[in-house]
């Protein structure tokens, strides 16, 4: 299958496809989806099959307006509120659905489902041009980091889907919140750009601690159950950036293979690192948690290009508002390995 780049001037053209049936990446504020129409359950299941993704994990359902999701959950006035504070945006909603409105294979069996509006004039347009709501998982290879840019779809699913509307680096780089609006009080399943201290205000308390998924239990939201965000190297996550330095000594004298960092433009600099010695190879996440959480998925998948790394050491943060989503991700990406003296 050839696989055909669109530019924001041709929607109409990839929109017709989607109502075909066929599979078209599309960005967001955060990550890169892949979307296929609702209605269609060989396409929803095809969406599955091109991730090489287990099929009890839920996938998102991408609206353009509040309005369309009453065609499949009742209305609730905490969503309403929500939908008003931070739609379009990096905010999921998960909802009780109105019996028989959605495919199995799209709420992964369960009578919930998650609902976002992404905050892309582009996308919005393409749902309106085709019409009905998309499905739309980030558009990579399951477990994989998350795509960032119109490229990362390609190397990732290039002649698996039909097109990829390309509109250039997404601007938050994590995947949206989660917020569970079917259980009291509302918990956040995946943390995101938008926290609970932003929450809390519009909805009365909001469940933080994160619900680890049991073998046999069907996720409600994505990136609850398997191992995500992986390259192929191992991530070691540096967790006090005081340590960093004597981190990347002792990785030095241990490995025969080039070291990988991912770190900050800070620390970066205090290494004074000689990249030309072939012993070890950077990214740079930025000055702050903002440029982090962009760069995060762009780093991990840039060691991807580079196989001789086996060890990458990842700077870590304090867990609290985006460093919270950033860390969700990175210890994810990391299998939950931490850099030990």
């Amino acid at each position: 299958m050839e696989t055909k780049i669109f530019n924001t001037q041709e929607i109409s053209a990839a929109a017709a496809l989607l109502r075909q049936g066929e599979l078209i990446s599309f960005p967001t504020e955060t990550v890169y989806g892949l979307g296929a129409v609702i209605n269609r359950e060989a396409s929803v299941k095809a969406v599955y099959q091109a991730k090489g993704r287990p099929s009890d994990n839920p996938l998102i359902v991408h609206v353009n307006s509040p309005e369309m999701v009453w065609h499949y959950a009742a209305k609730n006035a905490a969503a309403l509120a929500l939908m008003k504070a931070f739609w379009p945006g990096p905010l999921t909603i998960i909802l009780p659905i109105l019996p028989g409105s959605l495919l199995p294979c799209v709420t992964g069996g369960l009578q919930t489902a998650a609902f976002r509006m992404p905050n892309n004039a582009a996308t919005l347009a393409l749902i309106r041009e085709t019409g009905i709501p998309i499905v739309g998982p980030s558009a990579n290879t399951s477990g994989k980091p998350s795509p960032t840019t119109a490229q990362h779809v390609y190397h990732d699913l290039g002649g698996k889907i039909a097109g990829i509307l390309d509109d250039g680096p997404t601007k938050v780089g994590l995947e949206s919140t989660v917020i569970d609006l079917s259980v009291q009080p509302a918990a956040i399943l995946r943390p995101g750009f938008i926290n609970a201290d932003d929450l809390a205000p519009i909805i009365g308390p909001v469940e933080t601690e994160q619900h680890h998924v049991k073998k046999d239990e069907i996720p409600k939201a994505p990136g609850m159950k398997y191992k995500h965000y992986a390259p192929s190297a191992q991530v070691l996550i540096v967790a006090n950036q005081s340590d960093f330095k004597a981190a990347v000594a002792q990785e030095l004298t241990q490995q025969t293979a080039p070291l990988g960092i991912l770190a900050f433009d800070q620390q970066l600099a205090q290494l004074k690192l000689d990249t030309n010695s072939h012993q070890v190879l950077t990214y740079s996440l930025g000055d702050n948690i903002t440029t982090a959480a962009q760069d995060l998925f762009a780093g991990l998948r840039f060691f991807d290009d580079h196989p001789q790394v086996k060890v990458i050491l990842a700077a870590g943060v304090a867990e609290q508002k985006l460093g919270l989503a950033y860390m969700n991700r990175l210890k994810k990406a990391a299998g939950g390995q931490f850099y030990q003296k």
